[in-house]
């Protein structure tokens, strides 16, 4: 992963690696995966992933906003939004990973110091 967050790319490539398919055989593979979740929030239905997560749509109600640029009001309109809650398992994972790392940081021993 480069600067912390993976690209499509990458994940098509991870894909790849790990079930020993082709790059475009992956791509297709993910973009599947992602269409599927997407047409299923369009039709309004709860997408549940066990073990990872669930995604679904969130309504948000009209408002009144502010154009930065002018200052003026502005209305904006009532909006559905995709929203992700990840699963119990897929946090344990994320915190026994986070745990073990600074379990790791703990038990490494520090350099010596001089006295120069």
């Amino acid at each position: 992963m480069t600067g912390g967050s993976m690209t499509k790319a990458e994940l098509v490539e991870e894909v790849s690696r790990v079930s020993d398919l082709t790059k475009k055989h992956s791509e297709v593979i993910v973009d599947t995966v992602f269409k599927s979740i997407i047409d299923a929030l369009h039709r309004g239905e709860k997408i549940e992933l066990r073990g990872f997560g669930s995604f679904r749509l969130r309504k948000r109600e009209p408002r009144k906003g502010r154009n930065p640029k002018t200052g003026d009001k502005v209305d904006v309109p009532p909006k559905k939004v995709p929203y992700f809650k990840p699963g119990k398992e897929l946090k344990d994972l994320i915190n026994k990973e986070a745990d073990d790392a600074s379990a790791e940081q703990d038990s490494t021993p520090s350099a010596p110091t001089s006295n120069f």
